[in-house]
């Protein structure tokens, strides 16, 4: 009997709850805690309706986080379209003749956050299948797609050496970090340690000690500070552990390894160096191409947060808006701006877009803004369906899978998440009950704890839901 009567109580409370205009059950949120010391801004729209279901402060202007990544993503696919690929290729000048290239070999950048080192090895491969083992003039590497500036403006000098804030170039080698992966051997023994990728381009000094709570806190990090490459490893090793660290500089990582892997294969030339592939590298001089789809990168950037994804997207978008050679992150900021107010009639001179990733302390944009991009993908299915498909999924997947699992979102949000200090957002599209397609921005700033603000903002998904 009193389950029946719990159960009676809990429908009514929610069935209350529903009945509710959407606007006063929203409202009643801005009551909480957390927006005492804080501001938000909040906007929804159905889409199915094409109508404003709320709005809350959402022309004021916000520190976006990731959620600037929707801005990225949203343009890159409509300018590049959902086929693009980024292209890392080797190139040459001269004639192949036997066993000799007498000429220049090239390798050229094209800003590939995926590269890793099965794709080194299988370009190296792709160089010794063609049976060459000698270049008469000199190995070089093209970085010329970008300029040599390697963070964005407006990052934070104290993110390095953490992985996601990594050296930026045309050539990125394992997102241009170290894998360094420690196990404990015996008590009091050195625990092993692995690194990937291999390459001699870093030094590896082993400090720890297995299996003693004396030698402290585990501690595995490089002397970023005078932008050196010695990985050190120190303190006690109970279990096996992998931390990623970024390397100085991402170029000189990807062509020494480059470089040493070829030897490896008794491949030499008498110099090695940076240089523009000229002219007559046309496409009959293209020895190998490794080819990357846009999808891949949109899914890592949108599904895992991923910073480097994103700012090559916008690095790219620079490249197709441009008309030189050497983009910079000012270019990428005009191939925004230009979609923008052509696409969705905003005027960019109203906003600040410093970066593709939202990492940049410089970036203010409003809730109403980035709505618009959502509403853009909606109505338009081949920037829709990809961009749906790399959302996170509350409860499930991505920087969402551990938030909503008991709410009536869970499985039915898509949003992509944003966080750094003092600033939470959320923003993507959601199924509300009477089958409409809903679209809603969400940002939080000065917060000092972000989980205080991730609740709220799965409250107001959990009203959406219902």
């Amino acid at each position: 009997m009193k389950r029946t009567l719990l159960f009676l109580f809990v429908t009514l409370f929610i069935y209350t709850l529903s009945a509710q205009p959407l606007s006063q059950r929203l409202d009643a949120l801005l009551q909480e805690e957390v927006l005492k010391t804080s501001e938000v801004g909040i906007t929804v729209f159905d889409l199915t309706a094409g109508e404003t279901l709320y709005r809350y402060q959402d022309d004021k202007l916000y520190r976006p986080a990731s959620v600037e990544k929707i801005i990225t993503s949203v343009t890159a696919l409509a300018q590049l379209g959902a086929d693009y690929t980024l292209d890392t290729r080797l190139r040459y000048t001269g004639i192949i003749e036997n066993d000799t290239l007498k000429g220049s070999l090239y390798l050229t950048g094209g800003f590939d956050p995926e590269f890793m080192e099965a794709d080194l090895d299988r370009m190296v491969s792709a160089l010794s299948e063609q049976a060459i083992r000698y270049v008469t003039d000199t190995i070089a590497a093209d970085v010329s797609m970008t300029d040599s500036v390697y963070w964005g403006s407006g990052w934070s000098w104290d993110d390095t050496p953490y992985s996601f804030q990594p050296y930026l170039s045309p050539l990125m080698l394992n997102r241009g970090c170290v894998d360094v992966a420690v196990s404990p051997t015996q008590k009091d023994s050195l625990p092993t340690v692995v690194c990937t990728p291999r390459s001699d381009y870093y030094t590896v000094h082993n400090q720890g000690v297995s299996r003693n709570p004396q030698a402290g806190k585990l501690t595995i990090t490089r002397n970023w500070l005078s932008n050196g490459n010695t990985i050190t490893i120190s303190g006690n090793v109970t279990r096996p552990y992998t931390e990623t660290l970024n390397v100085y500089s991402s170029k000189d990582f990807f062509f020494h390894t480059f470089v040493s892997r070829l030897q490896e294969q008794g491949i030499y030339a008498p110099a090695y160096t940076y240089a523009d592939c000229p002219a007559t590298c046309d496409s009959t001089k293209i020895l190998y191409t490794l080819r990357r789809p846009i999808k891949e990168v949109l899914q890592r950037a949108l599904k895992k947060s991923d910073n480097l994804c994103a700012e090559s997207m916008f690095y790219h978008l620079a490249a197709r808006h441009a008309a030189h050679k050497r983009v910079s992150a000012e270019d990428g900021t005009d191939a925004i701006h230009a979609f923008m107010k052509a696409e969705l009639g905003f005027n960019p001179d109203s906003y600040k877009i410093a970066d593709g990733s939202g990492v940049s302390l410089y970036n203010y944009i409003s809730p109403r803004l980035l709505l618009e991009y959502l509403k853009y993908a909606y109505y338009h299915r081949d920037i829709f369906l990809p961009l749906y498909d790399s959302l996170p999924i509350a409860g499930v997947d991505g920087t969402l899978q551990y938030r909503m699992k008991q709410s009536a979102a869970r499985g039915n949000v898509r949003a992509k998440t944003g966080s750094v200090t003092g600033v939470s957002s959320l923003a993507g599209y959601v199924k509300a009950a009477n089958g409409h397609q809903l679209a809603f921005v969400i940002i939080n700033q000065n917060v000092l704890k972000l989980s205080k603000a991730r609740a709220f903002q799965d409250k107001v998904c959990d009203i959406l839901a219902r």
